[in-house]
């Protein structure tokens, strides 16, 4: 669990992305604050789809702690958290295609326009990783084939 930045209307907007441990993408959401409220509202969205993990490793911040405790006392898990600044790599190397694409954009104009336009990335970045579930006789499409059978 990690946040990387983006710029909409001059201003950074923090995107919030969770990783496993062998790189597939888990879950992300832009937010307007770094904050506990913020972490812990991605934290409960992303249980909510794929289950409450064992442990979670994190960056330095202090939000990102508080809302994985504060999770911890009001359902009752046991989410252990580790803070080791060479296992929270996967997900720092995986916001560089995110980046990638952002960059030249030089920031939005609107927050949706934002979040709309990120959620198509995650998407294609996903798609690219192989962590769509393909229906038999699709296995071998490529990644744009995948995209427009999506999109049919």
């Amino acid at each position: 669990m990690d946040e990387t930045y983006v710029k909409v209307r001059g201003q950074w907007r923090y995107l919030y992305r969770a990783v496993d441990k062998t790189g597939q993408t888990i879950d992300f959401l832009l937010t307007a604050e770094r904050d506990e409220q913020a972490a812990k509202r991605f934290l409960t969205k992303a249980i909510r789809r794929h289950g409450v993990p064992a442990k979670i490793t994190i960056d330095g911040s202090a939000a990102n702690e508080a809302a994985i405790k504060s999770y911890n006392e009001e359902h009752g898990t046991a989410i252990a958290i580790r803070k080791v600044k060479y296992l929270n790599n996967i997900i720092e190397q995986d916001h560089r295609g995110m980046k990638r694409v952002t960059r030249s954009m030089l920031g939005f104009k609107a927050f949706g326009a934002a979040q709309d336009t990120l959620v198509g990335i995650e998407l294609m970045h996903m798609i690219r990783k192989k962590q769509m579930v393909v229906e038999a006789g699709e296995e071998g499409l490529t990644a744009v084939e995948q995209f427009y059978s999506l999109a049919a």
